[in-house]
């Protein structure tokens, strides 16, 4: 995220929202969305792996990479509205924090893989209640 990680305040929440917005700029093309998300998670994975071993600490705030993919799953299935930017923001934020039951448990998988998996998660739960409110006609 070409140090983001290294936002003084949230950088967490700084790559989200630059991802959000990438993403809407990407909105024209779900194949393209579809393909950086599966490079995020396969570099991402990787590159997180190697950043924290770097690094000497489990999941250092520097590393975004996990944003990135937690927020791009949390809209990948929907249209790439504003409000479903705005919403989908919102969830992942705070699924991301708040990581309920699996995330939470999850980091304590080692590697990379312990990093991405609990943003991964959130994105997934967020997408979740996206799904349910564009049903219920909300988005």
């Amino acid at each position: 995220m070409g140090g983001v990680g290294h936002a003084p305040i949230a950088p967490g929440t700084v790559a989200s929202a630059i991802t959000a917005v990438v993403l809407w700029l990407l909105s024209w093309s779900p194949p393209a969305l579809t393909g950086l998300l599966l490079v995020v998670l396969i570099v991402g994975t990787w590159a997180a792996h190697e950043a924290e071993r770097a690094l000497g600490t489990k999941d250092p705030g520097a590393i975004v990479v996990d944003e990135v993919a937690g927020m791009t799953i949390s809209v990948l299935t929907l249209p790439l509205t504003l409000p479903v930017l705005v919403a989908g923001f919102i969830l992942f934020r705070i699924f991301d924090v708040v990581k309920p039951f699996p995330a939470g448990a999850s980091q304590r998988l080692g590697g990379g893989v312990g990093v991405m998996i609990d943003d991964v998660i959130a994105g997934i739960y967020a997408l979740i209640l996206l799904l349910l409110a564009r049903r219920l006609g909300w988005l």
